[in-house]
């Protein structure tokens, strides 16, 4: 059997993971001797590894291409979303400049510590009709009162209720008609009556200057005396304060502003 000498550093160029390889023999100094049929199995697994090397390298190449490829895709994707969904903003156009209007009068009272000061006569304004009138206020009178005739009673879904009419101001022999239910009875006795005199009372809701309210009033006839509406204690009580040097101390808003009964005192 023939041998071969091969220098150490060459030798270790061949050396494969796993593989034993029998040295047979060595020189007394630096060459170790292999047989041939040896050399050439190393030959053969070394081209076997690297043509493994070489097939995952190619592999892995691939499979690079591959995910950057999916992330691109991914991310074009997202963008078209982006710009389809989302609209490109815009400037909100200018504002116009709009003259202030000037406020509608909402009425006026005067008020010492919460209740409104009132003079001896005020603009007195009817919801229902929308009828303002001049009254008269009267500390002196119990319950306020209103200038009404051809007052009837009648029933209606089993509870009292009165038909009345009241004066148009500003307009001579003009009446309206009004319906409201009874609220009670009275006895009013008057020093140019013998006997006393019973009342229908109902419920009106009225406004004096910005002041509104719902109270009672009684249906009086009041054609011998100068004004169609008078204020009572009823109203005035813990609500209003009478100055009497004054008159006309509040103002109606200008929307409950119609003719008003006549002033002049009879």
């Amino acid at each position: 059997m023939g041998y071969k000498f091969f220098r150490p550093r060459r030798f270790l160029m061949l050396t494969i993971p796993g593989l034993a390889l029998v040295l047979a023999g060595c020189s007394a100094d630096r060459y170790f001797m292999v047989p041939k049929e040896g050399v050439e199995d190393i030959r053969t697994a070394v081209n076997t590894q690297r043509a493994t090397l070489v097939t995952m390298e190619n592999n892995a190449t691939i499979r690079q291409d591959q995910l950057l490829q999916q992330n691109q895709a991914a991310t074009q994707s997202i963008i078209e979303a982006i710009t389809t969904q989302v609209e490109r903003p815009t400037c909100p156009p200018a504002a116009r400049q709009v003259c202030p209007s000037v406020p509608e009068n909402r009425g006026r009272a005067d008020r010492l510590k919460g209740k409104v000061v009132v003079g001896e006569l005020e603009r007195f304004y009817l919801a229902g009709p929308g009828h303002t009138y001049t009254a008269r206020i009267d500390s002196g009178a119990e319950t306020s009162s209103i200038h009404a005739r051809n007052v009837q009673r009648f029933e209606r879904d089993g509870s009292n209720w009165v038909r009345f009419e009241v004066p148009v101001p500003g307009a001579k022999g003009e009446w309206v008609t009004m319906e409201r239910e009874i609220s009670r009875r009275v006895r009013v006795i008057q020093a140019s009556a013998e006997e006393a005199e019973r009342r229908v009372v109902v419920e009106l809701q009225f406004a004096i200057g910005d002041h509104q309210q719902v109270a009672e009033f009684t249906l009086a006839d009041r054609a011998n005396l100068t004004y169609e509406v008078l204020i009572g204690r009823n109203i005035l009580r813990d609500v209003m304060l009478i100055d009497v040097g004054k008159e006309f101390a509040t103002e109606l808003p200008d929307s409950y502003r119609k003719p008003a009964a006549s002033e002049d005192d009879s």
